[in-house]
């Protein structure tokens, strides 16, 4: 019916339908699926059907994407048993008498659950109630308050084993195993550089985040080093049955995942907060999650579908290969678009959108493809710092006792810096690209 239509048309058209769908208020999903359906019918007519049926089926029953339930499953199962706490009270003794220490403490719990939880609401939500308000009532800066675990927090999408990793494997057609080891190191070192912008800031302005008197930590060295043992060693055996399987190559990701739902079921029996409910509660938050996960996946691949059929792919190939200022003005441009629309727009629909447009484009401007993925996914790390649509503050808010008074603003305010040492560190990974590549290397 409307054939007579250019690529470059129908490219404008397709982002311009689907910039105002988002716009709208409607979930993720209807937008990006009732732009690519109704776009085909336009083009295709019935046949459009048969075109997105094949790509939707490919990618929903992909092996790669058994892994998300299961994970999920993990982290929802690890955050009912209570481990959280017990470290954080662990950690406290040790930390506690830094400037800064409790923030500190947010980040490196932070790091540990992303590692063994990798659900950025579970995480958040955990440091919310149990650091927050030892924070704010020994005069912690709200702003250092909450901006340490909103970051701390949201380590989960980063740190494998992330779900977003496992998203990005089958749709660039990249191993999801390497993608675990290639962020493994990014991940920790954007963990450390958390913890010195703390440790920095709190030294040269000690009325932000005062030490914790020495009365109240005052525990023998034994008794401290057992506590943080009992916490510290369950988390590392989860994280070592999973991540080490996959490096050692005794199983691949979907495997691990499995075995890692295994363990932490045994542990959370194991701290005796097994329940049937527990059970039933973390199956249903698994089967809701995942749920949201295929149909965003469905519904941006029948999008993809239509506008590379309708010769989209060439166009924004063609435009990005002849982008002026070389390659590397092209991968500036790629940078910012992701963190312009990680401000608008969930993560998983930017990477079954803009991934399968890019993956085949990338090489042709002499990149690593894994190298170039680590850069998105660090990039959209941001995502869940920038207003308005930041994940970590709506997840703080909601969860945060209306007794702490925490404000938006002191959210916002506290996450601003962790922004800005994210582009430190992709600007690191530009200058050593090795930061993302040398562990899978080693594989």
């Amino acid at each position: 019916m409307f054939s007579f239509l250019s690529p470059e048309a129908i490219t404008i058209g397709m982002f311009t339908a689907l910039f105002i769908g988002v716009l709208s208020g409607f979930p993720l999903a209807f937008p990006i699926g009732g732009v690519g359906i109704i776009t085909g019918l336009m083009l295709f007519g019935p046949n459009s059907f048969d075109l997105i049926y094949g790509r939707v089926y490919a990618i929903v029953t992909d092996y790669g994407l058994m892994a998300v339930p299961l994970f999920v499953f993990m982290g929802n199962m690890l955050e009912k048993s209570g481990i959280a706490k017990k470290m954080y009270d662990a950690l406290y003794l040790w930390f506690g008498g830094f400037r800064g220490g409790l923030a500190i403490v947010s980040i490196v719990i932070g790091t540990i659950m992303a590692a063994s939880v990798g659900i950025i609401a579970a995480s958040i939500t955990m440091l919310t109630l149990v650091a927050l308000p030892a924070m704010v009532e020994r005069k912690y800066d709200k702003g250092i308050a909450t901006g340490a675990i909103c970051a701390g927090g949201s380590l989960g999408i980063l740190i494998p084993p992330s779900i977003m990793l496992i998203v990005y494997g089958p749709v660039a057609q990249i191993s999801v195993g390497k993608l675990f080891m290639a962020a493994f190191v990014p991940g920790l070192m954007l963990s450390g550089l958390y913890i010195i912008y703390i440790a920095v800031r709190c030294h040269f302005q000690p009325e932000l985040a005062p030490a914790i008197p020495k009365e109240e930590r005052n525990v023998p060295f034994s008794q401290k080093t057992m506590l943080v043992a009992k916490t510290i060693v369950p988390a590392g055996i989860l994280i070592f049955s999973v991540l080490g399987a996959i490096y050692f190559g005794i199983a691949a990701p979907t495997e691990a995942a499995a075995v890692g739902a295994l363990v932490s079921t045994l542990l959370t029996a194991a701290y005796g907060r097994f329940s049937w409910k527990v059970l039933k509660d973390v199956s249903l938050s698994t089967i809701k999650l995942t749920g949201m996960v295929l149909l965003i996946a469905s519904c941006s691949t029948a999008f993809v579908s239509v506008f590379l059929s309708a010769g989209g792919g060439k166009v924004v190939e063609t435009f990005i290969l002849n982008f002026p200022g070389g390659n590397w003005a092209v991968f500036t441009m790629i940078m910012i678009i992701c963190f312009i629309l990680g401000a608008f727009i969930d993560w998983i629909g930017i990477i079954f959108v803009m991934v399968p447009i890019l993956a085949p484009i990338i090489p042709k401007l002499g990149f690593d493809p894994l190298w170039f993925a680590m850069m998105v996914i660090v990039n959209l790390q941001m995502s869940f710092l920038t207003p308005p649509f930041a994940y970590a503050m709506f997840f703080l808010k909601g969860a945060a006792p209306p007794e702490l008074g925490i404000e938006t603003g002191d959210i916002i305010r506290g996450m601003i810096p962790y922004v800005f040492i994210i582009v430190i560190e992709l600007a690191l990974m530009i200058a050593f690209p090795q930061i993302a590549l040398w562990l899978p290397g080693t594989m």
